[in-house]
């Protein structure tokens, strides 16, 4: 059975909706300030998509009160009546108590609306609330306000957008929560003035501690890293540490005996228990590993990260599909010295798996995933083996307007057959199914079939990815070229 909201979506205004929805996520990028996100989400929604005003609420600690911390548009104010929302009161605090979402293009008409006179006078016509939930934990409520009826490409690129914005927020909470409580436990005063070894002796006490090198500075985010390592390490039960320091970097080695642990399988224990610290240490572009001892007897845990270097080398835009592809390279950027930026410079070399984005920027390198066809006018071409050293000269190498692993013979590799390029410039001009199996003299189930090999040959996941793919590598001209 087709889509129904399929067929009513406009293949480019989607396509355009998406670009400007990857845009916002990049503005938010590597933060871990929950209202700075907020208002960065909030912000972009405004100005990307012409928005009334958006809002964004964050449950409190106490699990029962919704509180306002971003609001960009006609109010940007967070205090007022609708500063701190009960769950299940108005809309926001049923859509966070019900986790449903809710749309409506006729506001004034609503009968939960208290106000339609409001809505009349502004005219506020269309609304969007989306809860932002991970697995089954309510961490807050987007809301989006417009003078016009909301397009359904809008709706779609909305909730794809919550997604992102909903594991950014959940991050940054968690790690605000942690550092709280580092802060507020009573040896945060007396830490102020001892070096890293001294506050991890104290944390470490039944451990034995063995330093290596000379100490050296470091900046809160990575004292407060190694502290909350050593923090977990002494809950499970460590033995022995060595906290190294080298010319490039700070590294702290532990060992945890394994005779004292009930899991089956320790190591994938003491990961689990490790959890956020994985990510902290990403940012901070450093390394978290965990090995057994041949015996099994042991689980060595490995903490490494670089000094805050003042001079990095090369700009780099990196903008992926999945949070956590975007996560592990900006890992790999921090690692190679390229300073990972958010500027929309097309001058600035992209690093991106989304073919909404390659448009943004004259130097694209293109993650290849799969036997899927390059995109028409990439520049280099990396896969999800590449070493830091290898992403440095790819990006040294487009800069300076090189080619990288990529051959210009195969750039516009046409992997579609005749029948299946037809079948999607018709798509293109906005066709259904229907009217393409009767402009084709084919059945409808005809062209079902051969969009499906479309999909599998293109590794696309909708129709309009299909579609976009096809557009960028130049197999058929957009509805736009065409008139």
């Amino acid at each position: 059975m087709p889509d129904a909201l399929t067929e009513l979506l406009d293949p480019m205004r989607i396509l355009l909706d998406l670009q400007q929805g990857n845009e916002i996520a990049q503005c938010f990028s590597g933060c871990l300030e929950p209202e700075e996100i907020s208002r960065r989400v909030t912000h972009g929604l405004v100005e990307k998509f012409n928005c009334a005003f958006a809002r964004l609420w964050l449950l409190q600690a106490d699990q029962t009160t919704l509180k306002l911390v971003a609001s960009s548009g006609m109010y940007t104010h967070t205090n007022g009546s609708f500063a701190r929302i009960p769950m299940g009161a108005y809309k926001v605090g049923k859509i966070a108590q019900n986790r449903v979402s809710f749309l409506s293009n006729n506001l004034a008409a609503e009968s939960w609306v208290g106000n339609r006179e409001w809505a009349i006078a502004n005219n506020i016509r269309g609304f969007a609330g989306y809860p932002l939930i991970v697995k089954d934990r309510v961490v807050g409520v987007l809301a989006a306000f417009s003078h016009y009826a909301m397009e359904p490409e809008f709706l779609e690129v909305l909730q794809t957008l919550c997604t992102i914005v909903t594991f950014a927020l959940d991050t940054a909470l968690q790690y605000q929560r942690e550092k709280q409580i580092w802060q507020s436990s009573t040896r945060s005063p007396i830490f102020s003035n001892l070096s890293l070894s001294d506050q991890l002796v104290s944390i470490l006490s039944s451990a034995r501690l063995t330093l290596v090198g000379t100490e050296q500075p470091l900046n809160l985010a990575v004292t407060y890293t190694f502290l909350q390592a050593a923090e977990i390490l002494n809950k499970i039960g460590c033995s022995y540490c060595r906290l190294i320091y080298t010319g490039k970097s700070v590294a702290l080695e532990a060992i945890v005996p394994t005779t004292n642990l009930t899991s089956h399988n320790p190591e994938g224990w003491i990961q689990t228990f490790l959890g956020q610290l994985f990510f902290m240490t990403s940012y901070l572009g450093g390394i978290l590993q965990t090995q057994a001892s041949v015996n099994q007897r042991a689980i060595q845990v490995v903490l490494k990260v670089p000094y805050s270097r003042d001079k990095l080398g090369e700009k780099l835009r990196i903008g992926c599909r999945l949070p956590l592809l975007q996560l592990a390279f900006t890992h790999l950027a921090f690692l190679a010295g390229l300073m990972v930026c958010n500027e929309t410079d097309e001058d600035v070399p992209l690093l991106t798996d989304d073919v909404t984005q390659i448009q943004s920027a004259k130097r694209v390198l293109w993650i290849q995933q799969g036997i899927q066809a390059l995109p028409k006018g990439i520049k280099a071409k990396v896969d999800l083996s590449i070493s830091p050293d290898q992403l440095r000269q790819a990006v040294e190498a487009v800069i300076q307007g090189e080619l990288w692993d990529v051959d210009p013979d195969t750039q516009t590799q046409q992997i579609l057959s005749n029948r299946e390029l037809e079948m999607m410039a018709l798509l293109a001009q906005g066709l259904r199914d229907r009217d393409i199996a009767e402009r084709l003299i084919i059945s409808e189930s005809t062209v079902k079939f051969h969009m499906n090999n479309v999909l599998k040959k293109l590794k696309a996941q909708t129709r309009y990815q299909a579609l976009h793919q096809a557009i960028i590598n130049g197999w058929i001209q957009s509805a736009n070229q065409t008139t």
